[in-house]
Parts: C-alpha cells; sequence; structure tokens
C-alpha cells in the first residue's frame, strides 16, 4: 500500500516530499559507499563492517558538530550544494586531530518544509564531503518542523565515527622546546564566527554578489560561502610517515582558544604574527567592523585551519609531505617553555 496521508500534509508535513528526497539523493549516497558498509538507505539503522586489519587495540573515535549560522549566507544565494561540506569537515576534522581515520557519516536536517530538491542539494554537499574525507554516508534524517522555522529555512548537523590503534593515539606528552609547528592553509572563514561576521556586513542588507576588488575580484558571497577545507587525507599520509606530537583544528575561538588543546601543561607555541598568511576576506572583516587584532585571532582562523607539532629535525620532510598531497603547509611556530598557549609576536 502506498505511504501518504492527507492529514498529516494539511498540518505542514508531506510524508510523500521526503520519499521523492531520498530518491534524488540516492545517487549522491552512492559516491560515498566503501568495502564497509554492509546496509542501503531506508533501513532503521546503518551497518558499518569494521576492518581491523593492521590494527591491534582499535579505538573508536566520534566527532559531531552543525554548520551554524554560516547557514545564512546559503540562504540568502539561494545555494545548497556546498554546506554540507561543511558539516562534514567540522566533524572528520576534529577526529583526525586524534589521529584517527574516518569510517563513516550520518547527517539530520531539519526544515520548515521539505523541497525534495533543495534536500538532494543538500545531501550532495554532504556527500562530496565524505568522499573528500574517505568515509561513507551510511544514514540520516530529514525532518520537517512546520511552525518550528520558516519554510525555506533548514539546520544541518551530523556526526563521524572514526577508528585509531591505541598505540597510535596522538601524544602530547612526547612534545619539546624546539618542536616546530606546521600550518595547514585554510580554505577562508571556514564554518566558524558567523555571527561576527553577519553583524559586520549587515549581510541581510549586503550586496554578496558583485565583485570585490578588495577579495581579488571574489564577491562577498563567494568569499564566504567556501566550503571548509578537509584535512582528513593530507593529515594520514602525514601521519603514516613522520612522528605528529599534536594537531588542532582551528575552530570558534580561533588560535587562543585550540591550538593550546594540543599543548601538554607548560609548553606554548610562539608564532610571528607577520609569518601568519591570512586572506584577504579576515582583513576586510577587520576593516569593515573595526575588530580589534586580539578579537580577530580569538574568534576565526586567520588562514590556518589546521596546525601539526613535529619535532624541527622532521618539519622539512612534514612540510615536503603535506605539499605533495596538495597542502602549501608552512612553519607556523615554534615550542617553547610557557603556559601561556599563545604567544603572539
Amino acid at each position: 500500500m502506498k505511504s501518504e496521508s492527507a492529514s498529516y500534509k494539511a498540518a505542514g508535513v508531506d510524508i510523500t516530499a521526503g520519499y521523492a528526497s531520498v530518491e534524488l539523493m540516492k545517487s549522491h549516497i552512492a559516491r560515498t559507499k566503501t568495502p564497509g558498509v554492509l546496509s542501503g538507505i531506508g533501513g532503521f539503522g546503518g551497518l558499518f563492517g569494521l576492518d581491523l586489519n593492521g590494527i591491534t587495540e582499535p579505538v573508536l573515535v566520534s566527532g559531531t558538530d552543525g554548520v551554524g549560522t554560516k547557514l545564512k549566507i546559503a540562504f540568502l544565494l539561494d545555494r545548497h550544494d556546498t554546506i554540507g561540506i561543511d558539516c562534514v569537515a567540522m566533524c572528520v576534522n576534529d577526529i583526525i586531530c586524534c589521529g584517527a581515520k574516518p569510517l563513516f557519516f550520518l547527517d539530520y536536517i531539519a526544515c520548515g518544509r521539505n523541497f525534495p530538491e533543495k534536500i538532494a542539494a543538500i545531501v550532495s554537499g554532504v556527500a562530496e564531503g565524505c568522499v573528500q574525507a574517505g568515509a561513507a554516508l551510511i544514514g540520516g534524517e530529514t525532518a520537517e518542523h512546520p511552525g518550528m522555522m520558516p519554510e525555506d529555512e533548514y539546520d544541518l548537523a551530523g556526526f563521524a565515527v572514526g577508528v585509531v590503534d591505541r598505540a597510535k593515539i596522538l601524544d602530547a606528552s612526547t612534545m619539546r622546546p624546539g618542536d616546530k609547528m606546521l600550518a595547514l592553509p585554510s580554505s577562508g572563514v571556514h564554518s566558524n564566527g558567523f555571527s561576527l561576521v553577519r553583524k559586520v556586513f549587515d549581510i541581510e542588507n549586503a550586496d554578496l554578489r558583485s565583485p570585490r576588488a578588495e577579495l581579488g575580484g571574489c564577491s562577498l558571497g563567494d568569499a564566504l560561502l567556501t566550503p571548509t577545507k578537509i584535512y582528513v587525507k593530507p593529515m594520514l599520509a602525514l601521519l603514516d610517515e613522520v612522528n605528529v606530537k599534536g594537531v588542532s583544528h582551528i575552530t570558534g575561538g580561533g588560535f587562543y582558544e585550540n591550538i593550546p588543546r594540543c599543548l601538554p601543561e607548560g609548553l606554548s607555541v610562539r608564532i610571528c604574527k607577520a609569518d601568519v598568511r591570512t586572506p584577504a576576506i579576515f582583513n576586510l572583516i577587520a576593516e569593515t567592523g573595526a575588530i580589534p587584532e586580539r578579537d580577530m585571532f580569538n574568534t576565526f582562523n586567520m588562514g590556518v585551519g589546521m596546525t601539526a607539532v613535529v619535532s624541527a629535525e622532521d618539519a622539512p620532510r612534514a612540510i615536503d609531505l603535506l605539499k605533495a598531497q596538495g597542502e602549501d603547509a608552512y612553519v607556523l611556530g615554534e615550542i617553547v617553555e610557557s603556559d601561556e598557549g599563545v604567544i603572539l609576536c
């Protein structure tokens, strides 16, 4: 019997639109399939067979996050096919900080109304993020919430699960003064600080589509909607070859909150501000909003999406390995004896 409910539709939930969304997203989900996937879309749970070859003592690592108010930019531009990359990135970039390889991802979309083509566009971005991370999209949920949010808006969140051998969990206790902190450049603002960004640019009234000279001809909308970079594959390549002592994903809270999370007690990192390769979008934010430098470094990634600490002797090889993976990595700072966490000079 065909599943439909006129009464439920009259209340604002069209279950047949949900079925249409699933049909439209199937081809995107198929792109993410990996050997561990044991189930298809439509069951009550996603099944994944764990391959433990080469792993002596497996430890599962999980991460969950959303996209936040960056979604407002997608709404204003009516572009929904990249925002899913951000959702995946915010989860998998966190679990790689433990040295874990992402295995699978699930998403959750809450919407005022299910427009199947829009939902499929969102999921296409989620699938692209999963492909970039080497993770399978094994399930998800789309929920219509009429009366809870406007019909044309939605929220997006998800979570990832990865695995690491216990012996290979990153151990900050091996860090020493003189070690080097490497920077992996960001693609822009990523998915943090958008409440401040929206205030600075009065985003609902801003011109998001015209080219901006300050941004090298890029529009403000394009610059802000640029997806968060996913660092999984270059970091896994680095972890296979070099003794990495600590990794930080630079998200909300910027340098001052995130970098110390990979540092042991008694050690800090000294960073010369002149060495930070900061994209133009951050200068535009600071100038437009008259944002103090300290607040910029305590809110945004400032062009550094991820950091990795290695010994001084390993730094040149680590940079070469990352560049071979397409990451224009460079030495960001040096580990020193101090309890300040981050010393910007």
